[in-house]
C-alpha cells in the first residue's frame, strides 16, 4: 500500500490553509452578505445537487442548512486546495506560484460569487499565505536563506491565516445596517395591541403565548440577503401597463395598516413549532396592485433578492400584506427587510421575503419549490398541537395553539380515552383584528383574520392514557383524522400523545 509522503501531506496541508485565507479574503470584503464566496458556493450546491440535498432539504428540518454548510465548506477548501498544490508542482518558483493562485483563486470566486472585489481578495488572500509559506528567514549565517522545511511552513502559513480570518472576525462585528436589527422599543400603538395580546394569552408552560417569543425561518440560502432601504425599490413587471417601481418610502405613503398573523411551514410536522405568530406593518397587496393597474384576474409571481419566486392566483394575494413592520419595529433582516409578503391563510412559502419584484402574469408557472416536488402554495391545513403537559397527582393539564388560516379556529376537541370520546377545550380570546396606522387611537376591526388561537384543558385521570385533540375550523369541518407526512402538501391527522401517570 502506498502512503503518501510527508512532503505530499505538507503541501497538502498548506493548500487547505490556502483555501481558508481565500475564504477569509473573501468574507473581509463581502462581509456577511450572499457576496461571501461561502454563501454563493452553498447556493450553487442547494441548486444543483441531486437527491435530498436539492430536493428533500425542507424534511431535513434544522439540520438542512448546516448540512448544506458544511458539504459546501469541504468542496470549497478542496478545490482551493487543489489550485494550490497544483500550483506547487508546476511553478516551483514562489513568485510565479502566488500569482497563479491569485489568478485561479479569484477566478473561481468570481464564477461562484459574481462579486469582483470579493474575488479578488479571496485570490489575494490566498497568494499571501501561499507567499508566507515559502518566507525565508536571514539567520545571519552564508546559505541561511533556504526553503523552510515542512514544519516551518505550516506554521509560516498557518500564522498568516490566523492573521487573515482574525481581519475578517473585525469586519463581522461591524454593526449591520439593515433595517430592523435595533432592539428599540415598539412604538405605542403596537405595545397596546402586544399587551392586549398578552392579557389573552393562557398560561401554558413550554408554549409560547399568542404572539410568539421567537419565530421560525425557513430560507433556500445559508446568508440572507442584506437591502438598505434607501438603495432598495420594488418592481411591477409583466402585464402591466407601464412597469412601476416604488421606493419604501412611496409604499408607506399608501393607507396602511397593522395586522396579528399567524405564519406555518408546510414542513412544519404535525405537532412541530414551525408556526409563529406576529403583529406586521403594512400596506394591502391589492392597494399596489391596483396602483400599477394590474388585472383583477391574473398571476401573481413573487421574487426575493435571494432568488426565491412563487407563484398564484391575484385572489389569493388580494387580501394579503406587503409588510415592513414586525411587532412594532422595522422588519428585522432574517424576516426578509426591507419587504416581505403576507399571504393571508396560506403555507408560509407564500410569503416571499427581501422582495424586489412582482411580475404579473396570464399564467401560472411553478414556483422554487413546486420545482422540487413540493405542493405548499395552497391553503394551510387546519391543526391543533399540543405542546403543553402538566401533571399533578392525578390532575392533568394539557393545552398548545390551534391554527386553520382565514377560515379561523371554532373550537378544540380533546379526547383523553384514546378518541372515544370527546370534550371540548377552553379557548383563548381571539387576538384584536386589523388596525390603521395612521389613526390616533384606532379601534380594531374585529377578530384577527388569519392567527392562531390558545387552548387548554383540565381533567382528572387514575393512569396512563393516551390524549388526541383536533380542530374544529370556522366552517365547522373537523380537522381530518388521516395522516400524511408533510411532503408534499403539508402534515394532517390528529396530535396524539400518552401520559404517563
Amino acid at each position: 500500500m502506498n502512503r503518501p509522503s510527508s512532503a505530499g501531506l505538507v503541501e497538502a496541508g498548506v493548500g487547505v490553509l490556502v483555501g481558508v485565507g481565500a475564504v477569509a479574503g473573501s468574507l473581509l470584503v463581502a462581509g456577511d452578505s450572499p457576496a461571501f464566496v461561502g454563501a454563493a458556493a452553498a447556493a450553487v450546491v442547494r441548486d444543483t445537487a441531486p437527491g435530498f440535498v436539492a430536493d428533500d432539504v425542507r424534511s431535513l428540518g434544522e439540520l438542512a442548512q448546516p448540512l448544506l454548510v458544511a458539504t459546501t465548506g469541504v468542496l470549497l477548501l478542496g478545490a482551493y486546495a487543489a489550485i494550490s498544490v497544483l500550483a506547487g508542482r508546476y511553478l516551483p518558483d514562489t513568485r510565479k506560484r502566488a500569482l497563479a493562485t491569485l489568478g485561479l483563486v479569484g477566478a473561481l470566486t468570481l464564477a461562484l460569487s459574481g462579486a469582483l472585489l470579493g474575488a479578488l481578495a479571496a485570490g489575494i488572500g490566498a497568494a499571501l499565505v501561499t507567499v508566507a509559506a515559502d518566507a525565508t528567514l536571514d539567520l545571519g549565517r552564508p546559505g541561511s536563506r533556504e526553503t523552510p522545511p515542512g514544519r516551518r511552513r505550516l506554521l509560516q502559513a498557518g500564522a498568516a491565516t490566523l492573521a487573515a480570518l482574525a481581519a475578517s472576525a473585525i469586519r463581522l462585528r461591524e454593526p449591520a445596517s439593515t433595517a430592523g436589527t435595533a432592539r428599540e422599543p415598539p412604538d405605542p400603538g403596537a405595545a397596546e395591541l402586544l399587551s392586549a395580546a398578552d392579557e389573552r394569552s393562557l398560561s401554558l408552560p413550554d408554549t409560547d403565548p399568542l404572539v410568539s417569543d421567537g419565530f421560525y425561518t425557513v430560507d433556500i440560502a445559508s446568508v440572507d440577503p442584506q437591502l438598505g432601504p434607501s438603495d432598495w425599490e420594488l418592481t411591477v413587471t409583466g402585464e402591466v401597463p407601464d412597469e412601476r417601481t416604488f421606493t419604501l418610502s412611496e409604499l408607506q405613503a399608501f393607507d396602511a395598516e397593522r395586522r396579528f398573523v399567524t405564519l406555518r411551514c408546510v414542513s412544519d410536522p404535525l405537532n412541530g413549532t414551525k408556526i409563529d405568530t406576529a403583529l406586521w406593518d403594512g400596506v394591502p397587496v391589492s392597494t399596489v396592485l391596483d396602483e400599477a393597474g394590474a388585472p383583477e384576474s391574473c398571476c401573481v409571481t413573487l421574487h426575493g433578492a435571494d432568488d426565491y419566486f412563487v407563484s398564484f392566483p391575484r385572489e389569493a394575494l388580494d387580501g394579503g400584506l406587503l409588510a415592513w413592520g414586525m411587532n412594532g419595529r422595522p422588519l428585522p433582516r432574517g424576516h426578509g427587510a426591507p419587504l416581505r409578503t403576507l399571504v393571508p391563510g396560506h403555507w408560509g412559502e407564500t410569503n416571499a421575503k427581501w422582495l424586489t419584484e412582482i411580475e404579473i402574469r396570464t399564467e401560472p408557472e411553478d414556483g422554487y419549490w413546486e420545482q422540487r416536488g413540493w405542493e405548499g402554495t395552497g391553503e394551510v391545513n387546519p391543526v391543533a398541537k399540543l405542546h403543553s403537559t402538566t401533571v399533578d397527582g392525578d390532575t392533568v393539564r394539557v393545552g398548545g395553539h390551534a391554527y386553520a388560516g382565514t377560515r379561523g379556529v371554532d373550537a378544540v376537541e380533546v379526547s383523553t380515552d384514546g378518541g372515544d370520546s370527546w370534550t371540548e377545550a377552553t379557548l383563548s380570546e381571539p387576538l384584536p383584528g386589523a388596525v390603521p396606522l395612521d389613526a390616533e387611537a384606532p379601534e380594531p376591526d374585529g377578530e384577527a383574520a388569519d392567527a392562531w388561537r390558545m387552548w387548554e384543558h383540565e381533567y382528572e385521570a387514575g393512569g396512563d392514557h393516551e390524549v388526541v385533540v383536533r380542530c374544529v375550523d370556522g366552517t365547522g369541518e373537523t380537522q381530518p383524522r388521516g395522516e400524511a407526512e408533510v411532503r408534499p402538501s403539508g402534515a394532517t391527522g390528529w396530535v396524539r400523545k400518552t401520559i404517563e401517570l
